[in-house]
């Protein structure tokens, strides 16, 4: 009797250390018609948290960290935002980019977690985005982890221009990395994704197109137009969101954030939450008297990140 408990606990245990390591469950990930599937083919849903901009945050990007955020959090995917804009950026300074960026991406590899690069900007600057990839595709590319984000929320760019961007970086990732999963943003903050399903990027696989929404400010308008992309054949990938408004601030709309979920659920999207910091806004999950590693006990954690906390714990079992 006590060798068969003994068994079943050992069972118990290995069950609960692959539900806990998404890479080791899912492998290598890949786009099949709309939705992002597993090694196996079959459908997958990411859910985490994006890091707040590698610049602002600093503290924040260490290795600790990951594990707190799988562990607790249930995140399956870790956002790695580095900050492209705004004093200390990368352009100006890309040693210290990488001394907070190596550590997170690292460390997701021993935990098993993906981990979405993101070069974070509103800009275009397509030499220096085919420069960065490109070693990181070369450094890293061997890892199924490895999820690329090669521009962050285009504002002022037009579909064209964006399109003529993303062949050039997207070329410089397959020359070292023909496997992993590369994202690509739309026009007017991630919202223009209806110009996407329109005339999508030609000649390349396993790419997704990202929608970011604040659901304070984005309803139902926004939904309807992801929806329809994703009805077109068009793969979609949240990689940013909020239960706030557009700004980062204000409310927060619990309803409008369960009816993006709920959407994101029915039809296979992958979704991370904005972000772990500590400024004096709605959107940011921490106070600043939160340590830099965690685990944070609740009087730390803010209205918003006891909501995506409680989201994660719901939705990735």
């Amino acid at each position: 009797m006590k060798k068969l408990l003994t068994i079943l606990l050992l069972s118990l245990c290995v069950s609960m250390a692959q539900a806990q390591a998404p890479v080791k469950k899912y492998g290598q990930l890949q786009v099949k018609g709309s939705q992002l599937c597993d090694q196996q083919g079959q459908p997958v849903i990411l859910r985490g948290v994006s890091l707040g901009w590698h610049n602002l945050w600093p503290r924040f990007y260490n290795k600790k960290i990951v594990q707190t955020l799988k562990q607790d959090w249930n995140v399956s995917v870790v956002r790695a935002a580095m900050g492209i804009l705004i004093e200390d950026n990368y352009l100006e300074n890309p040693d210290f980019a990488m001394q907070c960026m190596t550590p997170v991406i690292e460390s997701a590899i021993k935990q098993d977690v993906y981990v979405i690069i993101d070069w974070h900007s509103h800009r275009l600057n397509t030499q220096e985005a085919k420069e960065f990839f490109g070693r990181m595709a070369q450094k890293y590319g061997k890892h199924p982890h490895i999820i690329y984000e090669i521009y962050n929320e285009p504002v002022e760019d037009t579909w064209a221009d964006l399109k003529k961007y993303d062949t050039e970086v997207i070329s410089e990732i397959r020359k070292y990395d023909p496997d992993n999963i590369v994202l690509v943003g739309c026009p007017h903050w991630d919202q223009d994704i209806h110009l996407v399903a329109e005339s999508p990027l030609e000649g390349f696989q396993n790419i997704m197109y990202t929608v970011h929404f604040y659901a304070a400010t984005h309803g139902d308008y926004l939904r309807q137009r992801t929806e329809d992309a994703v009805k077109k054949g068009i793969p979609i990938f949240i990689s940013e969101s909020g239960a706030t408004e557009a700004s980062g601030d204000g409310k927060l709309d619990p309803e409008s954030e369960e009816q993006w979920i709920q959407m994101c659920e029915r039809l296979g999207i992958s979704w991370v939450c904005w972000s772990i910091s500590d400024k004096n806004e709605s959107c940011s999950m921490l106070l600043p008297r939160a340590t830099a590693t965690g685990p944070w006990p609740d009087d730390v954690i803010k209205e918003y990140g006891k909501l995506v906390k409680g989201l994660l714990k719901k939705y990735n079992r």
